[in-house]
């Protein structure tokens, strides 16, 4: 009874399926091992010329050669179509609840980095950081400050108050800090105070009813106006470039007499005020139990002013909306 390999032709189906490259071709590999012009099929033709016991034989050895391939055929196209439909969902289709943006990590705000910045300037020519509460007393915010009652600033109008006595409030400056310093230390005290600031001011353009402040304070022998100068002077050329121009022009703060404001020479020769400054008043220095006789000055520049006028930023709510359009600049 003549007879095909069978182990042969299943050994050369396998070696098909392993060419499989998309769902078509099993289609293919079943019409080539299994479809009427198959070796198989060919086979089975032959068996009418068989005698009873060799056709029986014969035609369950064909059989199980077709069960095989049909059943191993269903199984590796199972197989390859769960993988393809897999790894399409994975191309095509994104699951927008997970990793929607890329996670590159974390990034300071434009604020965070101009703050630390000054601080960084003034580190390197000797001042340290000092802080305290945002919460304070009218005492620290304005008596020490020799801000007599009187004085507009502390209208309610002017400032956030947290009690109807009016003698707590949010600091209106960090200058506070600067007295609860001089309380705690003896000269000589180089300091900056970094931090929020409150004031009830109407949103526009340049004013919000909270914002950051950066105040500096030296105290120290000897100390005059012209330090005063060369130190800002040294501020403003290393935070917008050396060949920015200053002028000082007289001013009145409570708590410095002489008092100056500092202009920068800007585009087109515009002059732009970024901040106050002067020596401390001696009323402050009382106040804070030094003596009267002490020589330091004070400053404080508004660290939205600085970064405004550094990027041409034209309102200051840009820094508080959360628009990732506007922070990925920075």
């Amino acid at each position: 009874m003549p007879e095909v390999n069978t182990d042969k032709i299943f050994a050369a189906f396998l070696l098909r399926l392993e060419e499989v490259a998309k769902i078509e071709d099993f289609d293919d590999i079943e019409k080539e091992f299994l479809g009427k012009n198959s070796l198989l099929s060919e086979e089975r033709k032959s068996l009418s010329s068989l005698n009873e016991v060799s056709r029986k034989k014969y035609g369950k050895l064909l059989q199980d050669l077709s069960n095989n391939i049909t059943s191993k055929l269903d199984e590796e196209k199972t197989k390859f179509k769960s993988k393809f439909f897999i790894q399409s969902e994975l191309n095509d289709n994104n699951d927008i609840s997970i990793d929607w943006y890329k996670n590159l990590g974390s990034k300071n705000h434009v604020l965070t980095n101009v703050m630390n910045e000054v601080v960084d300037i003034f580190a390197a020519i000797g001042y340290t950081v000092s802080t305290g509460p945002e919460a304070e007393t009218s005492w620290h915010n304005f008596d020490a400050l020799n801000t007599p009652d009187w004085h507009p600033a502390r209208y309610e109008s002017d400032t956030l108050y947290l009690d109807n006595k009016l003698e707590k409030l949010l600091r209106t400056q960090t200058s506070t800090v600067q007295v609860r310093h001089m309380q705690n230390n003896k000269p000589p005290v180089y300091i900056v105070a970094p931090g929020r600031v409150y004031r009830s001011d109407q949103l526009d353009a340049t004013h919000s009813p909270v914002f950051h402040q950066i105040e500096g304070l030296a105290v120290d022998e000897n100390l005059t106006f012209s330090d005063l100068k060369g130190t800002l002077e040294y501020f403003v050329k290393e935070f917008f470039g050396k060949d920015l121009k200053t002028k000082f022009i007289p001013h009145f703060f409570p708590f410095t007499e002489p008092s100056a404001e500092v202009l920068v020479s800007w585009k087109d020769g515009e002059w732009l005020e970024i901040l106050g400054c002067g020596m401390v008043d001696p009323n402050v220095f009382k106040h804070v139990g030094y003596d009267t006789d002490s020589q330091g000055f004070a400053f404080g520049v508004g660290v939205e002013r600085l970064a405004m006028i550094r990027y041409g930023i034209d309102h200051i709510k840009n820094f508080y909306e959360n628009d990732l359009r506007f922070l990925r600049q920075f």
